[in-house]
């Protein structure tokens, strides 16, 4: 258009903007907005717009801030989109500061809130935002719905989902595609797989999304069978997988310990459904390798990627190699994870774990040394509970809940119970170099035999308790929950970082493999 001297106006602008937005092409989009102040359409509203939008994707929130406050009439949508930008950068505070300057708040900017703490993991906001939606008298769309109850899935908030459905159904929205994947997601996620399937039965046309959401959550849950046969009856409905439904697949064979399906399944990705394999895909095939023991097959594996191995991917193989006490290859696994550029707490800690488990504590302790001098801050374990719609959290040793007198009584009470029934403090498994008696205390105190008491205590005899926790659940405490949930005749589920628990009768679902 410049070449024939054809002057843009605002609609051509925005168009080239929305372009340079999708494919964060900073520079072009500099140029554009010079051309734009030369020409004298600085002023138009759409164009301002896309600039916020634009400059805030790539991160130059300065530059997004300075056009927000040239405009003469700073509206619910350039508020939006300019809020919608400091969440994408993680800024949650500046963020609810323009959120509480605006003076009016349609259902859109009010779901931007919400889905924008939730993105940051700020569930609890995001939640607290949806009831302050309600007592302002707002009424939410799907989109908000979707938002809530993944808020839901992510803490754990089972009943709280359930009341979200029933409002659903007060305020006349569809159950559609969209809709049915976040419930079937919050279901899988909140502990209740079986109100999940019965959900996803009744969607009558399920798309990718619907499957992808199905399949992770019976995998999530050990169901591994089970979801390689809805993969299957996926593809015999013509519905094509994509990189999620592979991620789906392949951990149900790693929870099931089916190596040579998941082998299979792995490399039909590229030869027969055209997906690329990527970074999340091979590291799904190392943890399949190295829960069987197969090591030295997963370490050559990680070598011939021809892509570089991330730190989770790692992770696995040195948590692998752990378990089935392979030194030689671990020793190789910490080394290629020390040497890893972007490497996080949780990575640390599995390193300092690993050198620990060997008796090592010098390499132990330089690793955490390296994280202390780095600022990493490591993620404490925490576990929680919902009781009567509210979240009840706990760390280890935690003395803050107001009942906590009646937690350690009971605490005691199924100590003593469980050693009747043979259970012994697995010390080896408490990583400190500090005395057994030392350890036996520390591991009596986890977050999730805390939050298993307080449930004790406050939830009707018999009725399921439903744990949700941060990080892996320990070997001892696994043992120990088999003879609780036997011992108070209680289900009891526990959702650690990988996979669901589901202890009853003395016995766990994943069958002490996970």
């Amino acid at each position: 258009m410049g070449h024939n001297l054809v002057m843009a106006d605002s609609y051509a602008v925005t168009a080239v903007l929305k372009a340079c937005v999708l494919q964060r092409a900073l520079e072009r989009a500099r140029e554009v907005h010079g051309l734009v102040l030369k020409s004298g359409l600085c002023l138009d509203r759409s164009i301002a717009l896309k600039l916020i939008e634009l400059y805030g994707k790539c991160g130059v929130l300065e530059d997004a801030w300075k056009v927000f406050g040239k405009m003469p009439e700073r509206d619910v949508v350039a508020c939006t989109v300019m809020m919608g930008s400091f969440f994408d950068c993680g800024r949650v505070e500046e963020a609810i500061g323009v959120f509480n300057e605006m003076r009016t708040r349609d259902t859109v900017c009010w779901t931007a809130v919400i889905d924008g703490l939730v993105r940051n993991g700020e569930f609890n906001r995001g939640l607290e935002m949806f009831r302050e939606m309600q007592v302002k008298g707002v009424e939410p769309n799907e989109v908000t719905f979707v938002c809530v109850l993944s808020a839901c899935a992510q803490l754990g908030a089972l009943e709280l989902g359930r009341w979200i459905r029933a409002y659903m159904r007060k305020c006349g929205v569809e159950v559609n595609r969209f809709v049915a994947g976040a419930l079937i997601n919050m279901y899988s996620r909140c502990g209740d797989i079986d109100e999940a399937l019965s959900l996803f039965d009744g969607v009558r046309m399920k798309d990718v999304s619907t499957y992808n959401s199905m399949i992770g959550g019976l995998a999530l849950h050990g169901k591994s069978i089970e979801a390689v046969e809805l993969f299957r009856e996926m593809l015999e409905e013509r519905i094509r997988p994509n990189g999620i439904t592979f991620v789906g697949v392949l951990n149900a064979c790693s929870h099931g310990g089916l190596v040579d399906l998941g082998c299979e399944i792995f490399h039909s990705m590229e030869t027969v459904h055209g997906v690329e394999q990527e970074v999340e895909h091979y590291g799904c095939m190392v943890d399949i390798l190295g829960r069987v023991g197969r090591l030295e097959e997963a370490f050559d594996f990680i070598g011939r990627m021809g892509i570089e191995a991330d730190d989770k991917m790692l992770c696995s193989l040195l948590s692998a190699c752990k378990i089935h006490r392979n030194i030689e290859i671990g020793e190789k696994a910490a080394k290629l994870l020390s040497e890893h550029s972007r490497i996080d707490s949780g990575s640390f800690i599995m390193l300092s774990n690993f050198y620990a488990s060997l008796g090592r504590w010098n390499y132990a302790a330089d690793v955490r040394e390296k994280m202390e001098k780095g600022g990493i801050i490591k993620e404490p374990g925490c576990s929680s509970i919902e009781v009567n719609n509210a979240i009840h959290e706990f760390l280890s040793g935690d003395l803050r809940h107001p009942e906590r007198k009646r937690i350690y009584k009971k605490l005691e009470e199924l100590n003593y119970l469980t050693k009747l029934e043979g259970y012994s403090p697995a010390t080896e498994v408490a990583l400190h170099d500090i005395d057994d008696k030392k350890k036996e205390l520390a591991l009596a105190v986890h977050s999730e035999r805390l939050a298993i008491c307080y449930g004790l205590i406050s939830i009707e005899a018999y009725t399921t308790l439903r744990i949700g926790k941060n990080l892996r659940i320990c070997d001892d405490c696994h043992a120990m929950i088999k003879l609780v949930a036997k011992i108070t005749r209680r289900k009891i589920v526990v959702r650690d970082r990988n996979r669901f628990h589901h202890f009853e009768n003395g016995e766990c679902s994943c069958k002490d493999y996970w």
